[in-house]
This record gives structure tokens, C-alpha cells and sequence, in this order.
């Protein structure tokens, strides 16, 4: 049984906050929703019976303000179609790339207040998750290199 991932480790969130602050960086969502959303039985969302999907939109329209106002803004994203290389049993629902001005800016952007009241909703909506800090580069003629 593979091990599932929602929130940072504290590791994983030091290695964040390790690096470079004042560069833009990108970061690589890949999103596997709860069929059924998860919130805690005491929340007042709980006894609305949203899917993990309609979860995950609330966390975006509730967290989309801190978000815009730090700078962020969506570099593409796409639907999951099949795994070419890796685990053929992974499958993502949702998988995109954030833009940042900045590392600080991400790092504002996860301590505001009524980012903090959305992030509810992003754990009731993921059941799995990958989320991966990017040093974007330009392409040259098309390539890396």
C-alpha cells in the first residue's frame, strides 16, 4: 500500500523555505481528489455531501484572492490521459503549474489568515497529492539545453 500525501512535511516545507526567496518560482500540482469530501465532522461543510472535486473548487474560490494578490497566476494545466513513465496505478484528477513572483510571495500566500480558513476544504478534497517546487527556465529554440 502506497503512502499518501496532503499536507507538507515539516522537512519538505523547511526545504521551501531553505531556498531562494526573492526569484519567481513555479510550483507543480498534481491533485487526486476523495470521491467524497473529507471535512471534519464538526465543520459546517460537512453535512453538505460535496465531492472531493466540489471541494477542491471551494478551496479555490475561497483561497483565489490570496493567491491573485500575491502575484500568483496559472502557467497551464491539463487533464490526467495515462502514465507513460512511472506507477501505472497513479492517476492524478488535477494536475497544473503556479507561478510565483517569488518564493516569499508562495510563503505569504500560505500563512494569510483567510488562506489558512480555505485550506479546510483542499484537505477534505485531496486524497492524494504531489507538490513540487520549480526553478523556471526559459526554453531555447524549443529545448532545454
Amino acid at each position: 500500500m502506497s503512502e499518501n500525501y496532503v499536507d507538507p512535511s515539516p522537512e519538505g516545507f523547511q526545504a521551501f523555505k531553505d531556498l531562494p526567496r526573492d526569484r519567481p518560482i513555479a510550483m507543480l500540482n498534481m491533485i487526486r481528489y476523495h470521491e467524497k469530501a473529507q471535512y471534519p465532522s464538526d465543520h459546517p461543510y460537512a453535512a453538505e455531501a460535496l465531492t472531493g472535486e466540489e471541494a477542491y473548487r471551494r478551496y479555490g474560490r475561497e483561497s483565489g484572492p490570496v493567491f491573485l494578490r500575491v502575484g500568483g497566476s496559472l502557467a497551464w494545466g491539463g487533464d490526467f490521459q495515462a502514465m507513460v513513465i512511472g506507477p501505472f496505478s497513479e492517476h492524478w484528477d488535477r494536475i497544473f503549474v503556479a507561478r510565483y513572483p517569488s518564493g516569499a510571495a508562495f510563503l505569504e500566500m500560505v500563512t494569510d489568515p483567510d488562506y489558512r480558513k480555505a485550506v479546510v476544504n483542499r484537505n477534505a478534497a485531496v486524497a492524494d497529492s504531489r507538490l513540487i517546487r520549480i526553478d523556471p527556465h526559459e526554453s531555447q529554440g524549443g529545448t532545454f539545453a
